[in-house]
């Protein structure tokens, strides 16, 4: 009899699978085949693969999505706070990070460039908001006219396959307000052209009341849909002196609005965070804020800022849920951060390690806690990406023949390599 082709290309097998938007939370295996999610099942036999992996002891999850990073490296330079952008394949899928979103560093002068340079030649899937300022991220944002709803709406949808949104950040957050700067330009300029193209804004907001509140950005000037992110910083009224969680809150996530974490490197506190979340407030999303200027800081993986949360008491499983399906559907692309059959294979292999660690935030205080998550393997489309313990390579003694074989070298004459 003539045996069964195989009928995968890729399987893990052994894995504890946690799919919040399939509502998987146990044992399964995961078979790939053409760059997606084949089966998903309790017991897959190993010859129906061409390639087996044995992942026991290991949680299988989606690939995880980072929705505030810094990845566009401009034709000019960022403001001097930033640091300048990074390298989303080098920093993010030895994370288990398969799609990431650049937050506005690019405008509508930036993003054919930021398209072409980076997010068409990059493994990582990088998607983008567009700046509200049409030069991008830095000076510009301080300027009026630079802060363009028509032309940005037109950027977006003109891209609309990559970009998922209008950002606006950083507008005048300490001189007085005037005639050139009124308080709601750039908010209320980002939310028109979000409207134009029907796509959500992400905020990186400076409360200044009286004449810029933070109750009144989340319940007046946001639509439901729209973000605010870095939700925990400092700056924000989120908690009164009692430690409680002031009512703003709870009736903004009412409304609609998504509260983002965006760790970065002064926008993640303990002291709002850990009371919030305690009190049935936590984030949408948890994501990093990561670029150059602040990787080797405060916040310094996906990872380990979901790590944070892990300490700060919430159930693994929610970690894994707001790293994956509420900020796939906060972009609007709810068939990404799922493990559903028939699914593009972006798959992150989690080892949670139990031991005595400590966590930092921005204010250099510190969290205890018990557990830590690291990445063992990360699939893209499919694809091995990271392998951080060769999980898919076989002991060098039982290699293939390929492994054994020496290259055919060609006899260079010993004069070519005198003159050389």
């Amino acid at each position: 009899m003539t045996p069964n082709p195989k009928t995968l290309d890729l399987l893990l097998k052994g894995g504890h699978l946690i799919d919040p938007a399939g509502n998987i939370d146990g044992p399964r295996d995961l078979g790939v085949r053409d760059g997606k999610i084949a089966r998903v099942e309790s017991d897959i036999p190993a010859d129906d693969a061409t390639h087996t992996v044995d992942v026991s002891g290991l949680y299988v999850t989606p690939g995880l999505l980072d929705i505030h990073v810094h990845a566009y490296f401009t034709r000019g330079q960022l403001d001097g706070n930033y640091g300048g952008s990074l390298n989303a394949d080098a920093h993010f899928l030895k994370e288990g990070v398969t799609t990431c979103v650049d937050t506005g560093t690019a405008g509508s002068q930036e993003i054919d460039h930021f398209r072409e340079s980076v997010i068409d030649k990059s493994t990582c899937r990088i998607f983008a908001y567009i700046n509200i300022s049409a030069p991008g991220m830095g000076d510009p944002e301080q300027t009026v006219v630079n802060l363009i709803p028509a032309r940005a709406a037109e950027a977006a949808l003109a891209h609309k396959d990559v970009v998922v949104g209008i950002k606006t950040a950083h507008f005048w957050t300490e001189q007085p307000f005037d005639d050139a700067h009124p308080p709601w330009a750039s908010v209320d300029r980002a939310v028109e052209a979000g409207e134009l193209c029907h796509m959500p804004v992400m905020v990186d907001f400076w409360p200044r009341p009286p004449e810029r509140p933070y109750d009144d950005l989340i319940l007046q000037h946001l639509r439901p849909g729209d973000i605010h992110t870095h939700v925990f910083a400092r700056q924000f009224p989120i908690v009164d002196g009692g430690g409680v969680v002031f009512d703003h809150m709870f009736e903004a996530r009412q409304r609609g609005i998504h509260f983002d974490v965006g760790h970065g490197a002064a926008s993640f506190w303990f002291r709002n965070s850990v009371p919030a979340l305690r009190q049935g407030f936590p984030p949408d999303s948890i994501s990093t804020d990561l670029h150059m200027g602040n990787i080797n800081g405060h916040v310094h993986s996906m990872l380990d800022t979901m790590s944070k949360y892990l300490a700060m008491g919430m159930p693994f499983q929610e970690v894994v849920y707001r790293s994956t399906a509420t900020p796939a559907k906060a972009i609007g692309r709810p068939e990404l951060g799922t493990l559903s059959t028939g699914a593009e294979a972006d798959v992150a292999v989690l080892r949670k390690v139990e031991g005595s660690f400590a966590y930092r935030d921005c204010g250099w205080a510190r969290i205890d806690g018990r557990e830590q998550l690291e990445c063992e393997l990360t699939l893209r489309e499919g694809k091995v990406v990271w392998d951080r313990h060769g999980l898919t390579c076989p002991d060098w003694e039982r290699a293939g023949e390929f492994y054994f074989r020496s290259p055919d070298l060609q006899v260079v004459p010993v004069e070519r390599l005198w003159r050389s």
